[in-house]
Parts: C-alpha cells; sequence; structure tokens
C-alpha cells in the first residue's frame, strides 16, 4: 500500500478499526486504559485538526445562523429531558436507571459531536458554537432540568466547566484556525492526514470507555442498554426530523441531529456518582460507548452519500 493511500484506508474502514480495537479493549482493559489521562489531549488534538480545516470566515457566517442555534439549544434541552423520562416510563426502568437516564438527559451536548460532526461532513463551525453554547447553558439548565424531574438540588461548578471547554474546544480550535490563515501554503500536503488522525484518536478513546466499563459490559444489562440506544437514536432521529421540518438545509439538520443526540455523558456520569449513587451512573458509562458507536456510523454513511 503506498503512503499516500493510507488515510483512504482508514477514512474507510473506519468502523472496523474501531470495532477491532474495542474488542481488544473488552478483552484486556489495561491494553487501552491508559488512554484514560490523555482523553482531553486526544479531543484537543482533534478539535486542532478541525480547526486547521477551517477557515475563520466559516464561523463569520454562523453568526448570521443565530436562530439556528437557539433552535439547537431549545431541542437539546428539551427533547433529551423528555424522551428520557418517556422511555423511563415506558419501558419500567428500575428507579437507579431512570435517575441516570434523566440525568444524562439534562446534560448539554459533548464534544465528540464536533469530531462526528466533521467525520459527516456536516456543518462543524455551527456544531462547535451550539456545544459551547449549550455547555455554558449547563451550569443553569442542568441542575434546573433534574431539579423540576427529580426534585433533588446539585450543583455544577460554572467556571470549571468553561475552562476545560475552553483548553479542550476554544484554544486548540482557534491555533489550527491561525496556522492555517498564516502557514497554509506550507501545512497544504499535511492536511489530507487529519481525518484519518481523527479516526484513530476517536477508536482509541471508544476502545479506552470499553475497558474502563469492561464488568459492567460483560453483565450484559440488556434493559438499559436497549434503553440508552433508544434514546440516542430518537435524540438523532428527532433533532434531524424537527430541523427539517423547520425547512433547515440537511447539512444543517444532520448538525443539529448529531447535537441533539449526543451528550456530554461524561458529565452525567460525574453528577450521578456524585449526587445519586454508583449504580445511577450506568445510562451514562453505556451512553458514552454506544453514541460514539452510532455517531461513528452515521458518519461514515452521511460522508459516503456526500463522497
Amino acid at each position: 500500500m503506498k503512503i499516500d493511500a493510507v488515510p483512504y484506508f482508514i477514512e474507510r474502514n473506519f468502523i472496523l478499526i474501531a470495532v477491532a480495537m474495542s474488542a481488544v479493549a473488552l478483552a484486556y482493559p489495561p491494553s487501552f486504559t491508559w488512554v484514560k489521562p490523555h482523553i482531553p489531549l486526544g479531543l484537543g488534538i482533534i478539535m486542532f485538526g478541525m480547526g486547521l480545516t477551517l477557515e475563520f470566515g466559516d464561523f463569520v457566517a454562523i453568526l448570521r445562523k443565530w436562530p439556528l442555534v437557539g433552535l439547537g439549544m431549545i431541542l437539546q434541552y428539551a427533547i433529551m429531558p423528555v424522551l428520557a423520562v418517556s422511555i423511563s416510563y415506558a419501558l419500567g426502568l428500575p428507579s437507579d436507571i431512570a435517575i441516570g437516564m434523566i440525568v444524562v438527559g439534562a446534560c448539554p451536548g459533548g464534544t465528540a459531536s464536533n469530531v462526528i460532526a466533521y467525520l459527516a461532513k456536516a456543518n462543524v463551525p455551527l456544531s462547535v458554537t451550539m456545544t459551547l453554547a449549550s455547555t455554558c447553558l449547563a451550569p443553569i439548565l442542568t441542575p434546573a432540568i433534574i431539579y423540576l424531574l427529580l426534585e433533588r438540588q446539585i450543583e455544577i461548578d460554572f467556571w470549571s466547566m468553561v475552562t476545560s471547554v475552553f483548553w479542550i474546544v476554544v484554544f486548540p480550535l482557534i491555533d489550527g484556525l491561525i496556522l492555517r490563515r498564516f502557514f497554509r501554503r506550507w501545512l497544504e500536503p499535511f492536511l489530507r492526514w487529519f481525518p484519518s488522525l481523527s479516526i484513530v484518536v476517536i477508536a482509541l478513546l471508544i476502545a479506552c470507555i470499553i475497558g474502563l466499563n469492561q464488568k459492567t459490559l460483560l453483565g450484559l444489562p440488556i434493559l438499559a442498554l436497549f434503553a440508552v440506544v433508544l434514546h440516542n437514536t430518537l435524540g438523532l432521529a428527532a433533532g434531524y426530523g424537527l430541523a427539517r421540518a423547520l425547512r433547515c438545509t440537511k447539512r444543517d439538520a444532520r448538525t443539529l441531529a448529531i447535537e441533539v443526540g449526543m451528550q456530554n455523558s461524561g458529565l452525567g456520569v460525574a453528577l450521578a456518582v456524585k449526587h445519586f449513587g454508583v449504580a445511577t451512573a450506568l445510562p451514562g458509562a453505556l451512553f458514552s460507548l454506544w453514541h460514539n458507536i452510532s455517531g461513528v456510523a452515521l458518519a461514515r454513511r452521511w460522508r459516503i452519500r456526500n463522497d
């Protein structure tokens, strides 16, 4: 295989690579759990790569679509909590699992959604803007939604969350944008490799999540897994369907679907453990695994259609 064909091979075999790494992680967790301390760095590398493929003008264009960002926030904080309650009631979930579902549903969009939007050839600047907006609103809306649905007060450290998002998303993204603007001619030969790098990093993160949750996954919590899959699938479908019903373009509708359907499940796990108990963290752990797998599969499908 020629060196220039490697990126194409990696992109075509995205799912196969992720599944192979995940299988190894399930059989022998230490092979990938070492990635855990480096997850923020991995996400930062991906955001830097995305910055290299974008222009400042892309984000200026988003300013003219501010109603679309507002729509995304409404869908994000309305659809997922309602779905969590509805699914929990319909399936008769145990109280711990139902609480975990609601906590995840009340969380903002996850950083991984930006990566999936990039790989799916969706509107990346819109995705990044929506993630930042939903995260900044999270310290207010997430506790409010949880209190409304569960009548339990929780606290979220606003500045800690904003600082984390800045270093993981904003800082590397801006660095990439600046480098592309001033050194585009020198960087051009390397840009082709960044989608492949994103794929490998995402596969590593998925495998790490599987390794960290091996015992939970081998316990086969079928009902909880089914609830999480249904939650994510309906969130993706509702985000896309409502966006199209409101006459959004397919590209923007795909972005809204990804933002609505993919949650910051890491935050959900942390909140569940801190405020409700370890057992309630199961939906968040399962969501961390599943929404990456479904996001990767959806990105590949949409990418092929675009190509």
